[in-house]
Parts: structure tokens; sequence; C-alpha cells
């Protein structure tokens, strides 16, 4: 039973069976092979944008770093949430590949970023001020650090003050797709519609091995992320496995359907935890990741019937003392797994 993330789930059936076909043979390298090649064209199918610029990378922290790249300056401030993964959990990744960009942070409430406060953080920027970093992209992250999402019309209005200062707009889609199955609208609606210059739409959380697309609905930006991604060493020789996996990913809308699952296993931890006594949730989830304050006895009772998550607090004090934890869903976890975590939790 394991919830503490989706990137600790299997690779799905589908995107195995891709590889398994891909492994066929030899291709030739660097991206010049038909899997890839099937590949940029679902993506760019999928989110209707046939002239996008369409990069695979192996992991998340790439796709963020290599899309900043391209949207900021070495001198430029980056803004993100005081949550966002580019701040807490990519070890200066942006920094580096920028060559120096600084992460002004933003704060909001459930790890959003507000456009009024958004506006604020741009207007203390001090544009054209030599002694000043100067003002840059904005990163969003959907779904958030905290498993709340922003709506088509908080994407609209963070794009709308971005764009009133001329700057780009960037979106870490790590969980995209289950921000889309959770909206039940069309990835060009959460995207380029409303306002996203740049996306890492991820698939290694959502039943892919490793893969996810560097994807800027600019195409004059193509030919920087082509020599940003071989310069930064994130150019695969054997492409094809990156290519394979992202095909089948998008292939008849399977992306949706393993976050769909991911979301439903979800909505039954949420519903579930309604019940117990001293559970108090956080935010509610938009997806796949929940957020919830339980006693440390439950904890105790769920750790010791092998259930698998994470703690955000010591864990420490007595048995009824209340203890932050995540809670992550993949596509493979069962009814029967969240039906044994909730009971164990219940006691």
């Amino acid at each position: 039973m394991n919830f503490a993330s989706d990137n600790a789930g299997p690779v799905a059936p589908e995107i195995m069976a891709a590889l398994a076909a891909a492994n066929e043979g030899s291709a030739m390298a660097y991206g010049r092979d038909p899997w890839t090649e099937r590949a940029v064209a679902a993506v760019r199918e999928v989110f209707d944008a046939p002239e996008a610029s369409v990069h695979l990378v192996a992991n998340g922290t790439t796709a963020n770093a290599l899309s900043l790249a391209a949207l900021a300056k070495p001198w430029d401030a980056i803004f993100c949430h005081m949550l966002a993964h580019v701040e807490m959990d990519e070890c200066g990744a942006p920094e580096f590949f920028t060559g120096g960009a600084k992460l002004r942070r933003v704060a909001g409430p459930n790890a959003k970023i507000g456009a009024e406060v958004l506006r604020g953080a741009i207007g203390a920027v001090r544009e054209g001020d030599q002694h000043s970093v100067q003002r840059g992209p904005v990163t969003i992250t959907q779904i958030t650090e905290l498993g709340s999402a922003y709506t088509l019309d908080e994407i609209r209005d963070i794009a709308a003050v971005t764009h009133e200062h001329g700057l780009k707009l960037h979106m870490d889609g790590a969980r995209i797709a289950n921000a889309i199955a959770a909206a039940g609208c069309s990835p060009a609606e959460m995207t380029w519609k409303a306002g996203v210059d740049a996306l890492s739409l991820g698939g290694t959380k959502n039943g892919c091995m490793g893969v996810e697309a560097v994807v800027v609905f600019d195409p004059a930006l193509d030919w920087e992320i082509t020599l940003r991604r071989k310069r930064g060493g994130h150019l695969w020789s054997k492409h094809r496995y990156l290519g394979a996996q992202m095909a089948a990913y998008l292939d008849d809308g399977l992306w949706l359907r393993l976050a769909g699952q991911a979301n439903a296993r979800m909505a039954q931890v949420f519903e579930g935890v309604a019940g117990i006594d001293g559970a108090k949730v956080e935010v509610p989830p938009a997806g796949n990741m929940l957020f919830v304050s339980l006693p440390r006895a439950a904890h105790a009772r769920a750790f010791a019937g092998g259930a698998q998550y994470h703690l955000m607090e010591p864990d420490e004090g007595p048995d009824d003392a209340p203890i932050l934890c995540r809670v992550v869903c993949d596509w493979s976890r069962s009814e029967e797994d969240v039906t044994r975590l909730l009971e164990l939790w219940r006691g």
C-alpha cells in the first residue's frame, strides 16, 4: 500500500508494451526515429498546437529548467510560488540552467499565486535599474504542491497580468493530466488558450517509466531549446525509448484514463477521512494528492499495517497529537488499497 508518491507507482502495461516494441531492432539515434516523430505529432495534436516546439527529456526538473532557461535571461527574476517545485525541490537547477536568474517567491493560499499579488510582486522589481534583477517569466504548478488546482479563470487572470508586463507564463505540468481529467476541459483550454506560453508536460508520475516534454507554444524558441537540451546533457542518444513512452501515453487518451483512475482513488480517500475522528483536511484535493492531519496513533496503525506515505511533521507527542501527512494515489492504486488504509486509520 504505497501512497508515498505517484513516482512510486509502476509503469502502465501499455507503456511497457510500447517500450518492448521499440526495443526490436535498431533505430536512428538522437531523436531521428519514428517513435519520437509520432510523440511530437501526438503532443501537437492533443494540444491543438500544430506549430508547438516539443522536446522530450527524462525528468521534470530538466523540463522545468530548460523551459525557464528559454524564457528568462540570466539577470531576470522568475516569479514562482514559495512552495513551487522549482523553489523547493530542484536543487537550484532553474538558476543553473538559466545562468543565474533569481527565483522571486510569491505567497498565496493553497500553494496558488493570485493575479493581484503577482501584479504587486512584478511591480516591486526595479525594472530598468542596473543594480536590480529585471522582470522575467512567471511559473505556476498544475496540480500544485498542496494538491489544489488553478481554475481556467485563475490561469487566464495570471496570464493577463504576466503578458501585461511583456513577460511569459510557464506551467509546471508534472500532474497536468490529473488537473485536466478533473476539470473536464481540453488540454488546449488549460494551456495556450488560457495564456500559457510554455509547458512542462509530465508523464513519469502518471504511468510512464521516465519521460516529460518541454512544450513551447512559440515555435521561434525551438532552436534555442534544441541547443540548450544538448548543451545541458539531456539529449538521449537512444531517444526512441522516450518517444515510445510519450506516443503510447497520449494514444487514445491513455494519459487521461490513468489520471482519472488516480483521481478516483483519491476521491475515495477524501470521502473516507471525513468519518475519522481527529482528521483534518488541509486543502480539498483537486486530483490525486491530499494533505490531511491525523492522530499520531492512526499513523502508527497504518505504518504497522504496511501503509507507506510521508509525514510532514515530526512523529512525536501523545497518541492523539495531530500530525500532517501527504497521501498520493498513483494510477495503479486499487479500491481495496484505499479501503484498507482507511480501516487502519480508523482503528
